[in-house]
């Protein structure tokens, strides 16, 4: 469903009359005799903060603008929404128009954009009067099953911050990573969000077509979105939602197809346990490192185990599924440093003493929001006060930031000498969004609204 937002605040004001008035609420209908508006001069600009991260575009009713062209910015960040294309920040249009320019007319009453924002730039090139300035966003809205209802403060609002992100990627009827990112289902990154939204609404339609869709558009042997890992986390999705929910009959119509892709994952397993897939990847942060394959043969483990579960379950051979596990227990998951990895290990096959004490080195450092569930379930399994502080640490660490939703990635060096995300950064501060980043993520590229980082949802229902 839409809700409408007006601005909090005007973070930047030149070249304007009664801007003040783009902060009060009036009927979205223009009229004849408009009292309350905002005249805007010849490059007159305005930056608005809608006090929290919205999916859609923004809704002018310009009083008097006879063809008069305004250039439109969206922004994660005040950063974002002030920069130009490309740059050393990488602000870009990539997938969705966030930066372009449009005509006003008079009496107009007009929407413009579909991206993932909180504040907006207008630059005026001609006269211009306005009445309104709305935000329009699309937000998944269901009566939630489960709500934090501890005395924590700084836990409410990790939860309502998580929630109001897995809302946002769910309310155009599929699940998406990041509301500025690309319109794709990527099935990989689907197990976080499937946590969150079994928590708050139980079993959801908008969850099976995400799934049903990547399903009908990989017919096998093709993996899931190009990499055979995601359709592992398919497997691992489907038991647990149904786990879950209860929605067997669900289930049962995924076992022909289930089926298919064990006989295909067995064909990339050797018999001595080592894997012959064509691809490798677990996330950004592992990308290519030392502990990769070691994850990927956690999420293999995990996804087979899984798949025998769903086949006992129908009654359905589970043999080569049995053998396909007993190849990949001949090779240990040896972890060299990466948090991730060993979350993922813990769900696969346990952790050592040793592990445990690898795991918590740092607290919080070296966590990423798509692992956060893994990690912090792992701590939880041996010190849950830990887990606890380290959730904290992370999350909390983006909420000081300004976050009214969760990022694709965090790391908390860079909450160091950086500005919050509503700030220009002062002399010799970082800037949160525009300066790190890394691989498809740099920079101004980087989503600030990203579902996958919802997981903690689960952790804070569960732990806390």
């Amino acid at each position: 469903m839409k809700e409408y937002l007006y601005a909090k605040k005007i973070l930047l004001c030149q070249g304007v009359e009664n801007a003040e008035n783009l902060l009060k609420r009036k009927p979205m209908q223009i009229g004849l005799a408009e009292t309350q508006t905002t005249r805007f001069e010849v490059n007159g600009a305005v930056v608005l903060d809608f006090g929290k991260e919205v999916c859609g575009g923004v809704r002018i009713l310009a009083f008097r603008a006879k063809n008069t062209s305004v250039r439109i910015r969206f922004g994660e960040s005040l950063t974002e929404c002030c920069s130009e294309l490309g740059g050393d920040k990488n602000a870009t249009n990539d997938h969705s128009n966030r930066d372009f320019t449009v005509n006003l007319q008079n009496y107009s009453d007009m929407s413009f954009g579909q991206t993932g924002f909180r504040f907006v730039r207008l630059d005026f090139y001609g006269e211009a009067t306005i009445k309104s300035v709305i935000a329009e966003s699309y937000i998944l809205k269901k009566p939630a099953k489960y709500a934090y209802e501890g005395k924590d403060e700084l836990i409410k609002s990790i939860y309502e911050t998580a929630k109001r992100t897995v809302d946002l990627c769910a309310s155009k009827g599929y699940l998406w990573d990041g509301v500025k990112r690309d319109r794709l289902v990527w099935i990989g990154d689907i197990h976080p969000e499937m946590l969150a939204l079994t928590t708050l609404y139980g079993r959801l339609s908008i969850l099976e077509k995400s799934l049903d869709f990547v399903k009908a558009q990989t017919p096998l042997p093709n993996w899931m979105n190009g990499y055979a890992m995601y359709s592992m986390w398919w497997i691992i999705i489907i038991a647990d939602y149904c786990a879950y929910t209860g929605a067997w009959d669900y289930a049962k119509k995924q076992v022909g197809y289930l089926e298919g892709l064990i006989e295909q994952m067995s064909s990339c397993v050797l018999e001595d346990g080592e894997l012959a897939y064509p691809n490798y990847f677990v996330d950004w942060p592992t990308s290519g490192k030392a502990d990769e394959k070691a994850g990927v043969r956690a999420i293999n483990i995990m996804a087979t185990k899984k798949a025998i579960l769903l086949l006992e379950k129908f009654n359905r051979s589970t043999q080569k599924a049995e053998a396909l596990l007993s190849r990949l227990l001949k090779k240990e998951i040896v972890v060299v440093e990466s948090k991730q990895v060993l979350g993922l290990k813990y769900f696969a096959v346990g952790l050592t003493k040793d592990e445990e004490k690898m795991l918590v080195v740092g607290g919080a450092k070296g966590m990423s929001t798509f692992m956060s569930y893994y990690i912090l379930k792992a701590v939880a399994s041996f010190d849950k006060p830990q887990a606890i502080a380290m959730m904290k640490a992370y999350y909390g660490a983006m909420l000081e930031k300004g976050a009214t939703t969760f990022w694709e990635d965090f790391n908390l060096d860079w909450a160091e000498n950086s500005c919050r995300i509503d700030e220009f950064p002062k002399a010799g501060e970082r800037d949160i969004h525009g300066d790190f980043g890394a691989y498809c993520y740099k920079g101004f590229r980087h989503s600030l609204c990203h579902g996958w980082s919802a997981g903690v949802i689960r952790f804070i229902q569960e732990e806390c």
